[in-house]
């Protein structure tokens, strides 16, 4: 495995993510901010962040196979909600939950949360975009 996760000792610790990734692989795979469609580019679960969360995740988890990779390579991942406030955290969660459990993973990787003005249409909640490192 080309990732490590860790917490670093004088950090809080945060259940949703590690702090570092230290890579050691030689392949860098870049996937571009996934969005809530499916195979068809429909959206899933228009109006319901959880949903969108979920079907975000699930499409990285589709990219990752494409280029040989797994949520356990993922170094570092990006999440764009679109009109964020702390409130919609238990939702973002609740999405992230059943796609780890759906795609069998934990993904844990540093994140990087930012609330934003719009995505490329209106029924888009949430964007997640994701680097890996692999052998």
């Amino acid at each position: 495995m080309a990732i490590t996760l860790v917490n670093p000792t004088g950090l809080p610790e945060v259940d949703a993510y590690r702090h570092v990734s230290i890579a050691t692989g030689s392949k860098l795979v870049f996937i571009a901010g996934q969005v809530s469609w499916d195979a068809d580019g429909v959206t899933v679960g228009e109006g319901d962040l959880a949903a969108q969360v979920e079907q975000c995740y699930v499409n990285v988890g589709t990219a990752l196979a494409e280029a040989g990779a797994a949520f356990d390579d993922v170094a570092k991942l990006t999440v764009y909600v679109v009109d964020w406030t702390p409130d919609q955290m238990p939702l973002l969660m609740e999405g992230l939950g059943r796609a780890a459990a759906k795609l069998g993973v934990t993904a844990t990787p540093p994140a990087s949360l930012l609330g934003i003005a719009a995505l490329d249409v209106p029924d888009h909640m949430v964007e997640i975009e994701a680097v890996a490192v692999i052998d």
